[in-house]
C-alpha cells in the first residue's frame, strides 16, 4: 500500500540471536545485505504483515520467534531518484516502515529461503549488532540507525552496544552461513 504522500507501508524484522547478534540476510543474486522486511497489504496490520513476510522471506513461524517490542511511530526513507518507477501509479518515493524486534526460540536450521516463488535471500549469518548501519544500502542508514537505536533499548544491556560510534569503525565482515 502506498499512502497519500507517496511512501509503500512496510515492515522492518530484526532478529536477534541471544548474545545480541543480528540475522543479516544477503540479497539473492547479489552482494547486498539486509534485514527481512517487506509491504504491509490493504487491511492487514503490521504485526500480521510481519509473520507473513517473515515465513516467505525466511521460512520462520510465530512458533520460532519470540516478538520483543516495536518502534512507536513510522520511520521513513526516501528513494533515490533513480529508484523512482516515474511511470508506475500510483508512484512510490520512498517507504514508511514499523520495525519489530525479535529474539530466535528455535534451531537455526528452522531458517529457509524457500517458502515464495521468488526467494529474496539466498545466504545469511549472524552479525555484530551495529553492523548493519554501515553496511546496508546508504539510502537506508538513516532508518536502520533509528530503528537499532529504538529497539536496542527493549533488550538487556549487556548484549548491546549503547550506540553504534566507536563499533563501526572496527566493524567485522560477516561469514556468510
Amino acid at each position: 500500500m502506498i499512502d497519500s504522500k507517496g511512501y509503500r507501508q512496510n515492515v522492518g524484522i530484526v532478529l536477534c540471536h541471544s548474545d545480541g547478534r543480528l540475522f543479516w540476510a544477503r540479497r539473492t543474486g547479489m552482494d547486498s545485505w539486509q534485514f527481512p522486511q517487506g509491504g504491509i497489504r490493504e487491511h492487514e496490520d503490521p504485526e500480521d504483515a510481519m509473520f507473513r513476510e517473515m515465513y516467505e522471506e525466511i521460512g520462520l513461524t510465530a512458533d520460532h520467534v519470540e516478538v520483543i517490542g516495536r518502534t512507536q511511530n513510522w520511520l521513513h526513507y526516501d528513494l533515490p531518484e533513480r529508484y523512482i518507477r516515474k511511470h508506475s501509479y500510483p508512484v512510490c518515493i520512498g517507504q514508511k516502515q514499523i520495525w519489530f524486534i525479535l529474539k530466535m526460540k528455535s534451531s537455526e536450521c528452522c531458517v529457509r529461503f524457500d517458502c515464495s516463488d521468488k526467494p529474496e535471500f539466498d545466504g545469511w549469518c549472524w552479525v555484530d549488532y551495529w553492523l548493519p548501519v554501515d553496511e546496508v544500502v546508504f539510502f537506508k542508514r538513516d532508518v536502520y540507525r533509528k530503528a537499532l537505536s529504538e529497539l536496542g533499548e527493549m533488550l538487556l544491556s549487556d548484549t548491546v552496544p549503547v550506540s553504534p560510534e566507536g563499533y563501526l569503525s572496527q566493524a567485522a565482515v560477516p561469514v556468510l552461513r
